[in-house]
């Protein structure tokens, strides 16, 4: 796999990843659960998935050769970047109306 298409890849997932806990009911898309999810439980799946999706990238990195350092910028960019990607889901969920 090319370079270009591992991080195409990367933020694919990403994408995907951030829109999870606000397109569904499921915890972690699988799990059902007995009540509505509320807005802590959203980030708190947003926050694992936030992990699972660097390690998939740090995977990618380490297959692809030498990894290389990262240090706080990166993350507090990479959560920003993630909390974006979240945008489109945040506004389904609460922001327009849906018919029940």
């Amino acid at each position: 796999m090319s370079q270009s298409v591992s991080v195409w890849l990367v933020i694919v997932v990403a994408f995907c990843a951030a829109n999870l806990p606000f397109v569904n009911q499921r915890l972690f898309g699988v799990i059902p659960l007995r009540t509505v999810k509320n807005l802590a439980l959203r980030f708190a799946e947003l926050a694992v998935f936030y992990f699972l999706t660097g390690a998939i990238g740090f995977a990618l990195e380490k297959r692809a050769g030498q990894v290389a350092p990262q240090g706080w910028a990166f993350y507090a960019i990479t959560g920003a970047l993630f909390l974006t990607f979240a945008f489109p889901g945040f506004i389904y969920r609460y922001l327009l109306r849906h018919r029940d």
